[in-house]
Order: C-alpha cells, then structure tokens, then sequence
C-alpha cells in the first residue's frame, strides 16, 4: 500500500506541471501538446519531433518516455495506468 503512496505522490506532481498531451493527437499526443502549449504550429512541432527520431535513441527514446509520463488531458498519465492493470 506504500509503495501505491509513493508512486500517487509522483503522478500527482506530474500533473501539477502545467503542460498536457494532445489535444491534436496522431500518436501519443506530444507534439500536439507542445504545439498546444507554446502556441506553434503542430505540423511543425510533428515534423521536427519526426526529425529527432534520426537521432540515435535519443528522439525516439525522449519521445516515449514523454508519452509514458505525461498527463493527457483528462489527467490520465499512461505510466500509472499500466502499473495499476499489472497489480
């Protein structure tokens, strides 16, 4: 039950950042989500983070482990679903 403690503790403050996935979603939501938050475009926000994922594990690696921690814009964050459908 701790552990559940610990971990809704880090979810939450995950959602106290004020940036969200999507809501221009094709994939996980995260270029939309950058595009939503600083106001770009999202076609270009897509192209550039397609662009990074030439680079070696980084782009494609930073991508996935913002679409795993990233609160959507229910507040629903990816991560702490799949850890609550295994226990």
């Amino acid at each position: 039950m701790k552990d559940f403690d610990t971990m809704d503790t880090f979810f939450n403050s995950l959602r106290s950042i004020p940036f969200r996935r999507g809501p221009k979603r094709l994939a996980g939501g995260v270029a939309g989500g950058i595009a939503e938050k600083f106001g770009w475009d999202v076609t270009l926000v897509r192209i550039c983070v397609l662009l990074s994922f030439l680079l070696p594990v980084l782009g494609l690696g930073a991508y996935i482990v913002a679409w795993l921690l990233l609160p959507a814009q229910d507040d629903s964050i990816p991560l702490q679903k799949m850890i609550r459908a295994v226990s």
